[in-house]
This record gives C-alpha cells, sequence and structure tokens, in this order.
C-alpha cells in the first residue's frame, strides 16, 4: 500500500507554468466532476484540479451503499450518474455498486465532456483583483486563471484562501435558534453497557485509555470547534482470492482495550454495517460505540498544512487497520465474531494501487462558508423554506460522534445526532455563494453554507453532484451577463436549471407520505 497517502504531491516543474480557462473547478469530490461536465455543455474551457490521485471522491472511493434520503429529488446529472452505472449491470439505474464501475462512469463523462483532469495539485495561494478571484496557485508552480472558480472540495481550501469567512464545528444552539446542534449525547453508536475508562480498571489514578477526552462534558447543546469523526468506507469481500488484513506499522492492542471490554460486557453486532453491494461485496462503515470512525483524530484537520494532512490521514488507516487486525487475531475478540471477521477480505479488483484499500478518506465535513443564507435545521425541520433553490436535500440530520468522555466513572460517546422523518426541502442559491464583498466568482456546493447540524443532511454525495451541476450553471449566466454570481436572477437560473432535469420542488403522490422513508433495498445479486 505504497500509494495510500492523502497528500502525495506532483514534482515541482521545472519553471512556473500558466493555465487559463473559464471555469476551474477545484477538489476531489464529484460535484468537481458535475460541475465541470456542465460547464462544458455550456461552452465553456474547464479544468478539474485535483487535490488527489484517484477520481470521483466518495462516490468512488467506497461509499457505495449510497445515502439517497428521496431518490425522486435526485435529477440532472446526479441522476444520470446512477443511470450510468446501472447500464453496466443492466440495470434501468443502480445505487449499490463497486467502486470501479464508479470511477469508470465519471472518468467516461469527463472524457466525453473533453475536460482536463490535474491530478495531485496541492493550492498554497489565490490571486484577487478586487473581489474577483483571478488565479489559483499550486504547490508545483502551476497557475490556472479562471474567469470563474468552483470550490468542490471536501475541505473548503480555496474559498479559505479566498478569504472567503467559514465555520469550523459546532455552533451552540442559541446561534441559529436550534435544538440538535452542539454538544450531544444519545443512545445512538452509543455504549450500551458500562465500560470503564482507566487503563487499570477501576484506578483512575492510572490514566485513560487512549482515545478519551479528559476534559468534563460541556453543556448540552453548547458550540466547540470539535469535528464529526471521519473514517474509510471499506469496500470488503469473501471472494476466495480476497486479501487478507494484515497488522499496520505501530500497531497498539491498547487503542482497542474499550472494544475488548465492550465485548466481555456482552456486545456482538459487529456486522450491523456490512452493506450489501455488487460483485458480492459490501460497503462497510461504522456502526457501535467503538468502530471504523477514528473519533476525536479530525479535530485539526480543517486548517492543517498539507504535511500535518497526512499524518492525520495515516493515522487514520492505522487506527482502521489496527481494528480489522485486532477483530482478526486478538484472543478477546468472541470466537464466532473473530470466525466471521476472517471470512472477509480486501478485493483484488479495487483500488489496485493502495491494495484493495480505498484512498479517499471520509472527510465528513471540515469547513462550511458563512455566507447571507446559512441552512439550519429550520431548513431540514419546514420551518423555513428558501425560495431560490437549486436542488433539494432530503437525509435525515445525522452527526456522527466528535469524542469520548467520561461521566461517572464510565466512558461515553459525544455527538452522534440522527433525526430523520422529514419531507424534502430546497436547497438556497445563496448558501453556495460567498458575500459579494468577498468573492464575486466563486461557488461553493460542498463546503456550502450551513450549520452543523444542518450539514449532517446536506453532505450527502447525490447532492453534490447536484449542487455542483447547478453551481456551473450559475457560473455560465454570470459570464453571459457579466455579473457577479450574486447578482444572477433567480428566474434565469431556475429556468435553466429546470432544463438541465435538476428537481427543484416535490409534491408526494396520492397516499405517501410528505416524510419520506426509503423503503427497505432488495436482495443484491452477487
Amino acid at each position: 500500500m505504497s500509494h495510500l497517502h492523502y497528500y502525495s504531491p506532483s514534482p515541482k516543474l521545472a519553471s512556473p507554468q500558466e493555465r487559463t480557462v473559464d471555469l476551474c473547478c477545484y477538489g476531489q469530490s464529484p460535484a468537481a466532476i458535475t460541475a465541470a461536465v456542465e460547464a462544458r455543455r455550456h461552452g465553456l474551457s474547464t479544468v478539474v484540479v485535483l487535490n488527489a490521485r484517484n477520481l470521483g471522491g466518495l462516490s468512488a472511493g467506497g461509499l457505495s451503499n449510497t445515502d439517497i434520503g428521496n431518490k425522486h429529488v435526485i435529477g440532472g446529472l446526479a441522476r444520470e450518474f446512477y443511470q450510468r452505472v446501472g447500464a453496466h449491470y443492466e440495470r434501468d439505474e443502480e445505487w449499490r455498486f463497486e467502486p470501479h464501475v464508479a470511477e469508470s462512469v465519471f472518468a467516461g463523462m469527463l472524457s466525453e465532456a473533453g475536460v482536463a483532469v490535474l491530478f495531485r495539485e496541492y493550492p498554497v495561494a489565490v490571486s484577487k483583483v478586487g473581489t474577483r478571484l483571478h488565479a489559483l496557485q499550486c504547490e508545483s508552480g502551476l497557475t490556472i486563471v479562471a474567469r470563474q472558480f468552483i470550490d468542490a472540495s471536501y475541505e473548503g481550501d480555496l474559498m479559505a484562501l479566498a478569504g472567503v469567512r467559514s465555520h469550523i464545528g459546532r455552533e451552540g444552539n442559541d446561534v441559529y435558534g436550534e435544538s440538535y446542534n452542539g454538544v450531544q449525547v444519545h443512545a445512538t453508536h452509543q455504549f450500551d453497557s458500562a465500560v470503564d475508562p482507566y487503563r487499570i480498571e477501576g484506578d483512575s489514578t492510572s490514566g485513560l485509555l487512549p482515545g478519551i477526552n479528559p476534559e468534563p462534558l460541556a453543556p448540552i447543546g453548547s458550540g466547540d470547534q470539535k469535528l464529526q469523526a471521519y473514517n474509510f468506507r471499506l469496500c470488503l469481500t469473501q471472494a476466495v482470492d480476497r486479501i487478507p488484513f494484515l497488522q499496520p506499522p505501530g500497531y497498539d492492542p491498547l487503542d482497542y482495550e474499550l472494544l475488548a471490554r465492550y465485548f466481555r460486557g456482552g456486545w456482538r453486532d459487529l456486522f450491523h454495517k456490512f452493506d450489501r453491494i455488487r460483485g458480492g461485496k459490501a460497503d462497510v462503515n461504522n456502526h457501535g460505540a467503538v468502530s471504523t470512525d477514528f473519533i476525536g483524530g479530525s479535530w485539526s484537520f480543517a486548517t492543517a498544512t498539507w504535511p500535518e494532512r497526512e499524518k492525520i490521514f495515516q493515522a487514520h488507516v492505522r487506527w482502521q487497520q489496527g481494528l480489522l487486525w485486532f477483530l482478526a487475531t486478538d484472543p478477546r475478540v468472541p470466537v464466532g465474531l473473530q470466525r466471521s471477521l476472517r471470512s472477509w477480505g480486501l478485493p483484488r479488483d479495487e483500488f489496485l494501487p493502495t491494495g484493495g484499500w480505498p484512498p479517499q478518506l471520509y472527510i465528513r465535513e471540515a469547513r462550511r462558508m458563512v455566507s447571507d443564507y446559512v441552512i439550519t435545521e429550520h431548513d431540514c425541520l419546514g420551518r423555513r423554506r428558501a425560495t431560490d433553490g437549486v436542488g433539494m436535500g432530503a437525509y435525515g440530520m445525522d452527526s456522527h460522534n466528535c469524542q469520548r468522555v467520561v461521566k461517572e466513572g464510565r466512558v461515553i460517546n459525544e455527538g452522534d445526532v440522527q433525526v430523520s422523518g422529514f419531507a424534502p426541502y430546497p436547497i438556497s442559491y445563496r448558501a453556495l455563494t460567498p458575500r459579494a464583498s468577498e468573492a464575486e466568482n466563486l461557488l461553493v456546493p460542498v463546503c456550502l453554507s450551513s450549520s452543523h447540524i444542518a450539514y449532517g443532511s446536506v453532505r450527502m454525495e447525490p447532492v453534490f453532484m447536484i449542487l455542483g451541476q447547478s453551481a456551473a450553471i450559475a457560473a455560465s449566466l454570470a459570464l453571459r451577463r457579466g455579473c457577479a454570481v450574486q447578482s444572477v436572477p433567480y428566474s434565469d437560473l431556475q429556468r435553466e436549471l429546470t432544463r438541465a432535469g435538476q428537481v427543484l420542488a416535490w409534491q408526494p403522490a396520492e397516499g405517501e407520505s410528505a416524510a419520506y422513508e426509503p423503503e427497505a433495498p432488495p436482495p443484491i445479486p452477487r
């Protein structure tokens, strides 16, 4: 797995180079792909600048059991993507697919559109003329001069370099009058039985086990700068030629002592999130009190330097590979669970350069822009409705845990929130545009303007694809009109979005609940 890196820069150019385009799409998310493809359909010269060596972000990086919410509101290029994936499997559309198929579909869409893709380019500066971005400067010596820019990264680095205001962490509930933001303790992904937090059980003077925050639990609903946990969405298989789990460098069984004690207390629900996908494989996500989420490991990621992020990335690799090694080999793991776990491994036909391990870290949240419209739980719950929608959100408000703390002598997880049962809601165009005084030719469809808890609903890959396409249409209109992106008339934008197949409103069919809950998926054939 020698190529398993977050920060893997291209060689320095012998002399600086400059490239001029109409639109520069920056970032590794699929929003960059849909934005670039849509821009080319409008005749714009376009380049995708990837801060990665892999294409397609999470949608081609292990998140194969798509978080949909309500597929009726997924249109445009996002729907086209799932239809193209479906065509590979000889069906109308497919939402649970193999990663290599998704990457191939994305590559085909870009190739057909004639989009240039620049891999492993890491921005270090932005030049501006007044409030307009002029050029993006990369570490390699490459400069991209563009008339319009889209920050489609999971990190929000371009908007940060441009001086756009953003927020990191959780707002207190009092900031936007919310109920589910800030510090939260709930029963989901929680310790169901008491687990001692100390290195020597019963001895508080022995120190805490790794990964437990020694600070006391802050008041419920209070804000902080802690980020929800990241992980890798693994693609596993039971094929005979599967790659076995290996012991990672730096493995320390003490890191998994909490899980060992939790097993001792009777927990056995290890395989709940082994979700079946095509090819006889499974998309494996976090589940339970101690799982693939590296809780507390993401806090400094958003503002870290490129080399610092690489260290954080490798810490996540070590945690998750160590977890699998622990489960497969440690005698404290219940025999039946261990036997079942050993029947799984990494697939030999996925993620070939990284030995079957997904190269894309699940950056669930980093920076979030603060613009003239901030999406909050009031949008999600239908208490407020934007009149300038450019796509719809439909997934539940979903935050993973942010930390582990000690309460009354036992360890608890904090930060997991899951609120669902609400109808699809429009995502305001103003949430994609910075304040005009900060940048008038930049759109941000991924790290958009949202509170922490509302972002838990927005941050789904199909929604990012939708918003990337909508951002490109807005950028094209701004160029045609010679105006700032903030001044694009919504009536014009709405007309173009509708023409492109975007779903901007949804009404339930007769007898269908407005609070859409997805039906149980059918079995996946091998």
